[in-house]
């Protein structure tokens, strides 16, 4: 394995190939410099001498061509030529106006073009900046000797650009070097301005303006008396609508500092006064864009809006920064601070997993959230809750029980391997739904919903009485775990037996033959991977609970339940009164549907499809393998007892049960307390507390505590809960 990592770590770096111009000494570089190369040669030039910096002290290397150039003037106008070829043939906005940015609004498009810049090479042969700028700064250490320059590197470099751009060819630009800087905020504010203006911000940011709104500047957007009488939804679609005339006035009145003799002595006050409006406007956008985000915990995320609004707020920061830029009284400092920003930038937009956590994390909220609602129902906290669980479980276990001979029954049809799964499938996902149905439980569910919504407590653990609030959450969960697993053991594998025990009597044989019983034993054992497998089955049924997450979350985001309530058609046929039931049903049972129809389909289908590839894939179920081992006993009569191969089999069942709770459990809580953002930095301190009351109260992880019953009465004043399947 250490060998294998050190064949790969060349490749998982940023830049393993030989860097050019590393043999080449800085003089050689410099003679080289040909402003009249063409495109493609200058910018191989460009990267050389920015990987010459970077051989030794980057810092250093700076300073020392700085200084080379100010003594040597052929090499310095040869150079300098090059820089105003440079400037004039690149468009230098595209960097300005689109690098960091996605060229599209999609989620799943940005994911592609990152997978393409991390596999694909680039070209320099480009016009276009923000291409070439990933190739002259492609080190991940690059904006950190940049932010070290000192002041007067900086100010000999801006020297060296100012007499690139007085070159003729570049100093005819109406606006001087400002004018890319320009035409970027004219880029950033259109694109700012129709993604307000797109259907999936304009129906979220509130009802129509109207057009006669008066458009006042004097210190923000609008002036007092106006913004008292519009909402902020108003306000930000105002401003939206403002912002393309705002940047026009702010070209012209650049321009018309441009032609001033006086120009270069510093910004008018009108120029001022346009870019603070134009600050205002941006402020108000992006706290519109913000604002969503409420709108989106409430009705469903959207991670294609979530990526749109992060776009939206960040070119409003572009647009802010590029402002600095330009008004800037000594624009070297500031510019410098734009291209360390762009670099950092660059270097996030470069990782996958940056986009993945980042703008799935308010989804994986939402869906930890909507498990936690859920798993507080399984959760017992007093003697009444607890007896609960236990009957809901027994009424578990006897659903399970059909369902194991039904698995039998299926397997017994000879289908092919796929209809075999397909209707192994169905027969566990109707069997989990009449479960829910009947407001009972199945115990190995429990853990990917409990998980979230014990990670809530973990939101303030600073006192020690969020540490034991924290250390009884846990004694509650466990004791809800024991209660739901013995309740499903204690009645599927009695029922199991009966039903043999009826066939013998009635039938004069069993309900499954012996070579399905002896195969059972030899499944089931614990010599064989049943422990590897029912640590897969707990994957499975935490994935069941993202899926229920992620289903109900698109449901309140496509607004099903109106629709169900409202829709013309559905009132006609249903009438009002059903409509509205309906409605309300699938809202509250959607989660538990979703979760239960494909937590069976995984069951069935997923080891069909591991056969087909070749992985050692199986589930192991705790109830399900309780009812197989019962149903084997009772094929095989009393003597089985004297069977080793059955003592294995039983002694895999609690194994089966414990990998099944707790392999659903830790992912489901991991990604419960990464979603909120939990930090706990006392965790050796939560330990502690945990193995403190094991060792104080051992029983009060099995049976709820006798005080416990009282406090739960006082508070059940305000009114039952109905528990939730």
């Amino acid at each position: 394995m250490a060998l294998f990592k050190t064949l790969l770590r060349p490749l998982t770096r940023q830049r393993w190939w030989p860097r050019p111009g590393n043999g080449m000494s800085l003089e050689a570089l410099l003679d080289s410099a040909d402003p009249h190369a063409p495109l493609v040669e200058r910018h191989l030039w460009l990267i050389q001498l920015i990987d010459w910096v970077r051989r030794g002290e980057p810092l250093s290397g700076t300073q020392y061509v700085v200084r080379l150039l100010a003594t040597q003037p052929e090499r310095r106008a040869r150079v300098v030529a090059l820089l105003a070829a440079f400037w004039r043939d690149t468009d230098v906005a595209a960097l300005l106006a689109d690098y960091g940015f996605s060229p599209r609004s999609s989620f799943l498009n940005e994911l592609g073009e990152r997978l393409r810049r991390k596999t694909l090479p680039g070209t320099p042969d480009t016009g276009d900046l923000a291409r070439l700028f990933t190739l002259l700064f492609d080190d991940p250490n690059d904006d950190a000797w940049l932010a070290r320059l000192d002041a007067a590197t900086l100010a000999e470099m801006a020297v060296l650009w100012r007499e690139a751009l007085a070159e003729p060819t570049v100093s005819a630009r109406t606006a001087g070097w400002r004018e890319p800087f320009l035409d970027a905020i004219a880029y950033l504010v259109s694109q700012v301005r129709a993604a307000g203006m797109s259907p999936a911000f304009r129906g979220r940011l509130g009802t129509r303006v109207d057009d006669g709104i008066p458009d006042e500047r004097d210190a923000g957007i609008p002036s007092q008396t106006v913004a008292a009488q519009l909402s902020d939804e108003q306000l930000g679609r105002q401003a939206f609508r403002q912002l393309g005339r705002a940047a026009e006035r702010l070209h012209e009145l650049s321009l018309t500092e441009a032609e001033r003799p006086d120009g270069d002595n510093g910004p008018s006050t009108a120029l001022l006064q346009e870019a603070q409006y134009l600050r205002a406007l941006l402020d108000r956008c992006a706290q519109a864009a913000s604002g969503l985000h409420g709108h989106l915990e409430a009705q469903g995320i959207s991670v294609d809006l979530v990526f749109q609004i992060d776009q939206l707020c960040a070119r409003c920061r572009r647009v802010e920064q590029l402002l600095e830029v330009i008004l800037a009284p000594q624009p070297a400092p500031v510019l410098r601070n734009l291209l360390c920003e762009l670099l950092e930038q660059g270097q996030r937009r470069r990782s996958v997993r940056a986009l993945f956590s980042r703008h799935y994390a308010m989804l994986a909220r939402k869906v930890a959230e909507r498990s936690a609602e859920t798993g507080e129902h399984y959760i017992t906290r007093n003697r009444a809750e607890y007896r609960d669980m236990l009957r809901r479980a027994g009424g578990g276990g006897a659903v399970i029980a059909g369902t194991t001979y039904m698995k039998f029954a299926v397997v017994a049809l000879g289908l092919s391997p796929f209809w075999a799964g397909l209707g192994a499938g169905l027969n566990y996902a109707v069997s989990f739904v009449i479960v829910q149905l009947l407001h009972w439980t199945v115990a190995t569910k429990q853990p990917a919903m409990t998980a979230p919504a014990m990670a809530a407590r973990l939101a303030d653990t600073r006192t020690d009485e969020a540490v034991e609030g924290f250390v009884d959450e846990v004694a509650h969960l466990i004791r809800s775990q024991v209660a739901g697993i013995v309740g499903n053991l204690a009645v599927v594998g009695p029922l199991v037996l009966l039903a043999q025990v009826v066939a013998w009597w009635a039938l004069g044989k069993p309900l499954i033959s012996p070579a399905k019983a002896e195969y059972v034993l030899h499944s089931l054992t614990l010599l064989g991977p049943s422990l590897w497998y029912a640590a897969f089955t707990g994957v499975l049924l935490f994935a069941s609970s993202i899926i229920a997450g992620w289903v109900e979350n698109w449901f309140v985001l496509h607004r099903l339940d109106s629709a169900l309530r409202w829709n013309p058609r559905i009132r006609l046929w249903l009438g009002a009164d059903r409509a509205a039931y309906w409605a309300g049903w699938w809202r509250e049972n959607i989660s538990g549907l979703a979760a239960n129809v494909s937590l069976g389909m995984m069951l069935g289908l997923v080891p069909v499809i591991a056969s087909f590839l070749a992985l050692p894939l199986d589930v192991r179920h705790v109830t399900l393998s309780m009812g197989q081992l019962m149903a084997a006993a009772g094929t095989l009569g009393p003597d089985v007892i004297h069977h080793p191969g059955f003592w294995w089999c039983a002694a895999a069942v609690p194994l089966t049960g414990l990998l099944n709770v707790g392999v659903s459990f830790v992912l489901a809580l991991r990604v419960a307390v990464r979603s909120r953002e939990v930090r706990v930095s006392d965790r050796a301190r939560l330990r502690k507390a945990v193995w403190r009351r094991v060792r104080t109260q051992p029983l009060s992880f099995l049976f709820p505590p006798r005080e416990a019953a009282s406090a739960s009465l006082a508070g059940s004043a305000a009114g039952p809960v109905e528990p939730r399947p």
